[in-house]
């Protein structure tokens, strides 16, 4: 399928956790698209989340009349003060004539990378935090704000950490900074492995996302 697809057409407005992977999408030829980001760890402040993403929108329509937001749709955008507001609704404003805009049909950014069943495979019975590399390598942004309390009240529920590594981060990144992979194992409380996994899930996902047109050319 593959083979035949092409985002040339395309601008892509994501969430800056996913860069690592849609990087390297982009640099090994799957992804021939511009790529947009919006700063990491704002599923945190969804009104800093509902203004980057309104931005970033407009600077997309700069560049393509068709454009893929790589958010999930359940975790990444929660506006407790207006919990009817989601980040479909925030989409659905930035729509114009002439402009295709869709959203990648996921939960979050784990979604994205392996589904509900692959995951529950991956964990073999245990209870796993399931990460990604940007949630590592963006940590002071995803994390931001949050005190040792916190990290037990979040990863309390949870035996180990793994990370579903598609483009080997973690063994670069350990070579590098095992200091900083030990800090956070040690600060949530939970150790913190890789699982080696390919980004079909997430070709897949990007393709889904495109228009009927260009599903069908693919």
């Amino acid at each position: 399928m593959e083979n035949n697809v092409s985002f040339k057409d395309y601008a892509v407005v994501a969430c800056g956790t996913m860069a690592p992977e849609l990087n390297y999408l982009k640099q090994t030829g799957f992804l021939d698209a511009k790529l947009i980001y919006t700063t990491p760890g704002l599923h945190q402040v969804p009104l800093e989340l509902d203004k980057q993403l309104q931005k970033q929108l407009e600077s997309a329509k700069k560049f393509a009349k068709k454009i893929i937001v790589v958010f999930g749709g359940k975790y990444c955008y929660i506006n407790m003060q207006n919990p009817m507001r989601t980040i479909d609704t925030v989409i659905e404003e930035m729509q114009e004539d002439g402009y295709f805009i869709s959203r990648t049909q996921v939960e979050n950014c784990v979604d994205m990378l392996a589904s509900t069943q692959e995951r529950e495979q991956l964990a073999e019975g245990r209870n796993v935090w399931f990460t990604t590399p940007g949630w590592l390598k963006f940590r002071d942004l995803v994390f931001k704000g949050w005190d040792k309390a916190h990290a037990n009240e979040n990863f309390g529920q949870y035996s180990s950490g793994m990370m579903l590594d598609g483009i080997g981060f973690f063994d670069e990144y350990a070579m590098e900074h095992a200091e900083e992979i030990l800090d956070f194992s040690d600060w949530a409380s939970i150790p913190l492995e890789p699982s080696n996994i390919n980004l079909d899930r997430l070709k897949n996902v990007l393709i889904s996302a495109m228009s009927a047109e260009d599903q069908a050319l693919a």
